[in-house]
C-alpha cells in the first residue's frame, strides 16, 4: 500500500479553486475532495506517477478500497484492499494485490498479498561499504504470496502467525563478468523458491492505524524458511522487529520515533534474502539494496505538522547500517529530509506524501539522495 505517486498532486494543491468553480466531475470530487466524515466505504482510483532511486520514473495505476467492518463504534480500525500495477523507465514491471482486514473491535487482524515483479536493478555487492564502481545490472523476477493472521489477547496484545511463498529468478548476460559470479560472499546467485511460516507478536496502543498521533506499536515475527523445487536443501530464517511510538506535542504537531532490526539466520546467506537498507519508509535517500548483509538496524524520528485538515509538513532524520555479524557504531550512515502531506480522506486519515531524503556521500561519489511520493505515512 505504500509505494504510489499520483498525477493528482497538483490538483490537490488547487482543490479549493476547482471545488469552488465546480470544474471537476462529481465522482472525482467524491474520491479526492469529499468532506464526508461518516464511516462509509471510500474508493480511490488514480493514475500513478512515481520516482525513486531504484526505479527511475514509474507509471501505472492503483485502486484503494477502505472500509470499516463495524460502523457503530470508534474502536475498529480501517480495513482496506489495495491493487497496484506499474512499469518504470528502468524496465521494471509490478503487479500486486494486498488486503488488510480488521474484525469488529479489532479482535482479529488478517493480511494477505500476492505480487509479481519483473525487477531489473543495480547490484553493488554485499556489505555496508559497497562502491558505485562495482555496480552491475541484474535481471530479477520474483513472485510472492503471503497470508498472516493475529488474534487479540488483551487491550493491546496480538499473537499470530506469518506464512507465505516466494520465488526469485535471475538471468545473466552471457560472457559478462558479474560480481555475483566472482564474489564468494554472494550465495545462490541463480535465485530460489522458499516456503515459510512462523510466529508473530504485536503490541499496538496507537489511537489510529493510518495517521497516528499518540500511542505505540511493536511488531515482531520470525519466518522459518525451507527451500522448495530445485532449491529444496535451503533451510534458514528471517527475524524482524520494529518499534514505533508517537507523541502529541500540540494539536497539530506530532513526534514519531521508529526503530527496526532485521536478521537472516541459518548457515547459508542467499543474497536475495539479505536485509537491505533504503526504501520509502526507512533510510529514505538510499538506493534500495545498495547496502545489504545478514543484519540491518536503523532508527528515525519524524516531526509532523498538520496545518490544515487537508495538508501537512514533515521533517525527518535517521541513521542505520547493515553488517555481517558485528555491529559498529562508527559504520552508521545518516539520512535526513522532509516532505509534504495531502489528506485525501480526512475521516480515515489517509494521506499521500512526497518526501525528499538525503544520505551519505561515499568517497569519490555524489551524495546519495532520492525523491519519494507514497500512499500512507512512512511508519
Amino acid at each position: 500500500m505504500k509505494k504510489i505517486f499520483t498525477l493528482f498532486l497538483l490538483l490537490f494543491s488547487l482543490q479549493s479553486v476547482f471545488a469552488q468553480l465546480n470544474l471537476l466531475p462529481g465522482f472525482i470530487r467524491k474520491m479526492y475532495l469529499s468532506k464526508d466524515t461518516s464511516k462509509k466505504p471510500s474508493f480511490v482510483l488514480v493514475p500513478a506517477l512515481s520516482s525513486s532511486p531504484e526505479t527511475g520514473i514509474e507509471f501505472g495505476g492503483a485502486a484503494l478500497l477502505s472500509f470499516y467492518t463495524d460502523t457503530t463504534g470508534n474502536k475498529t480500525r480501517v480495513s482496506n484492499i489495495f491493487g497496484y500495477s506499474s512499469v518504470t523507465t528502468k524496465g521494471q514491471t509490478k503487479l500486486s494485490l494486498n488486503a488488510s482486514y480488521w474484525l469488529p473491535d479489532n479482535t482479529f487482524h488478517y493480511t494477505a498479498s500476492i505480487a509479481y515483479y519483473n525487477y531489473p536493478y543495480d547490484f553493488y555487492g554485499i556489505g555496508n561499504n559497497t562502491r558505485a564502481a562495482d555496480v552491475q545490472h541484474v535481471s530479477e523476477k520474483r513472485y510472492k504470496a503471503t497470508f498472516n493472521g493475529e488474534k487479540k489477547l488483551g487491550d493491546y496484545v496480538y499473537i499470530g502467525y506469518v506464512s507465505g511463498f516466494l520465488k526469485y529468478f535471475y538471468q545473466y548476460t552471457l560472457n559478462q563478468e558479474f560480481i555475483l559470479h566472482n564474489n564468494p560472499n554472494v550465495e545462490d546467485r541463480h535465485g530460489g523458491a522458499n516456503l515459510y511460516i512462523g510466529p508473530s507478536f504485536t503490541y499496538d496502543s496507537r489511537n489510529n492505524n493510518t495517521y497516528t498521533t499518540s500511542g505505540m506499536i511493536v511488531n515482531a515475527y520470525y519466518n522459518l524458511m525451507h527451500g522448495v523445487y530445485t532449491n529444496n536443501s535451503y533451510e534458514g530464517g528471517f527475524f524482524n522487529i520494529e518499534y514505533s511510538q508517537f507523541f502529541l506535542l500540540a494539536k497539530p504537531l506530532v513526534l514519531g520515533l521508529d526503530i527496526q532490526e532485521q536478521s537472516l539466520t541459518g548457515g547459508r546467506s542467499p543474497f536475495y534474502l539479505l536485509p537491505e537498507m533504503g526504501s520509502d519508509e526507512m533510510m529514505r535517500g538510499y538506493y534500495e539494496g545498495r547496502y545489504r548483509d545478514r543484519n540491518f538496524i536503523a532508527g528515525q524520528t519524524e516531526l509532523r505538522y498538520r496545518f490544515s485538515k487537508r495538508f501537512g509538513l514533515a521533517g525527518f532524520v535517521g541513521t542505520g547500517e547493515v553488517f555481517h555479524s558485528d555491529f559498529s557504531a562508527a559504520q552508521l550512515k545518516p539520512n535526513y529530509g522532509g516532505g509534504i502531506r495531502y489528506f485525501f480522506d480526512v475521516q480515515k486519515g489517509l494521506t499521500i506524501r512526497m518526501d525528499y531524503g538525503v544520505g551519505a556521500k561515499p568517497t569519490g561519489e555524489a551524495r546519495e539522495s532520492g525523491l519519494y511520493i507514497a500512499l500512507g505515512e512512512s511508519f
